[in-house]
């Protein structure tokens, strides 16, 4: 018969015996470790409530001179506030697991993964007896702390939310992402050269990449911002294999059409163009609009035209904008309306 003691490349050593803390033993240095921990939950609303008023009080352009570093007094309290919170109750919880609840080991027999009835009232049961060795009942301030502590860390990340950027009204929205720097009299120029585009001098057949002449004003931020949202596409067809709806008759210059380059769908720019059936393939999803026919989506995930640009030419041959875009360019979002968009079928 086989010993279960010698089969086993090393004998079960058991447990061996376990010194008790001394927060077992000693009254006195239990009620030490339970007003410390108090202590350290009852100032996380404090250092809460001073990041608030960091947060709202202190100007953002602030600076603070910090070991020969300048350093944003905003954020640099903030994080202490926030930071100092959060360690408190980390190690409160530590503190209170090392010291206060319960220190007796346990061995737990293996078994199978299936749970039977016994094995879920047992676990009840164990749970009930894990909250009575917390000690949470008899020193009931713990748990309120904890729960205390822990709510009033919320406080920040929801104030912090306002940082995300200004609520997107109608109005913000008219003046923001809903609006580009095209507007009436502006030169198409080529987005490399900047050199203002001739119709005259156009071919059937040509793509070219182009942005607003006025783009030339924008540095930094700035400009990145304006050419996401302004990036054009101009092609010249044949005015005789495309369909022009009748109100945008005035829209064109004898087949030369002005398209957003920002794929409705996710954004991607696109430039993928087919000359013989006027499509525009989008490389990210596929997404291919037919731009002989106001640019309708003819295959993939995008569910919106891409915006055309109205144009004309000025005194010179120049193209020019006739305005901005008459729907917002780039993908959807849930403020948008659609009402305006082109659909297949409309004059």
């Amino acid at each position: 018969m086989n010993d279960p003691q010698t089969d086993l490349p090393v004998p079960d050593p058991g447990l061996e015996e376990h010194p008790p803390r001394f927060t077992d033993v000693d009254d006195a240095a239990a009620d030490r470790a339970y007003k410390q921990i108090v202590g350290m939950l009852a100032a996380v609303p404090v250092l809460v409530v001073a990041f608030l008023v960091v947060y709202f009080a202190v100007p953002r352009d602030a600076e603070l001179v910090l070991f020969g570093a300048n350093l944003k007094m905003q954020t640099t309290l903030l994080g202490l506030t926030a930071g100092v919170a959060t360690l408190l109750i980390g190690i409160s919880a530590i503190h209170w697991a090392r010291m206060l609840m319960s220190d007796e080991e346990i061995v737990g027999d293996r078994h199978g993964a299936a749970s039977p009835p016994e094995a879920r009232e047992r676990v009840l049961t164990d749970l009930e007896t894990g909250i009575e060795a917390s000690g949470i009942r008899r020193r009931k301030l713990l748990g309120t702390g904890m729960a205390g502590a822990l709510g009033m860390m919320a406080l920040p990340a929801v104030v912090s939310l306002a940082d995300m950027g200004p609520w997107p009204t109608a109005e913000l929205r008219a003046k923001t992402i809903e609006k580009t720097i095209w507007a009436e009299g502006v030169h198409l120029v080529n987005d490399v050269t900047f050199t203002r585009l001739k119709a005259t001098e156009l071919v059937v057949g040509q793509l070219v990449n182009a942005q607003p002449e006025t783009l030339q004003e924008y540095h930094g931020a700035a400009l990145q911002q304006q050419k996401a949202k302004a990036s054009i596409i101009v092609v010249r067809m044949d005015p005789n294999s495309i369909r022009i709806p009748e109100s945008r008759r005035d829209w064109q210059v004898d087949g030369i059409l002005c398209y957003s380059k920002i794929c409705t769908h996710v954004g991607c720019p696109i430039s993928l163009w087919e000359q013989q059936t006027h499509h525009l393939l989008c490389p990210c999803h596929q997404s291919t609009f037919d731009l002989g026919n106001s640019g309708v989506v003819v295959f993939g995930p995008a569910a919106r035209a891409l915006p055309q640009l109205p144009i004309t030419t000025d005194a010179e041959g120049y193209l020019v904008a006739r305005s901005d875009f008459t729907v917002p360019v780039g993908p959807s979002y849930f403020e948008r309306d659609s009402s305006k968009d082109f659909q297949e079928g409309d004059r």
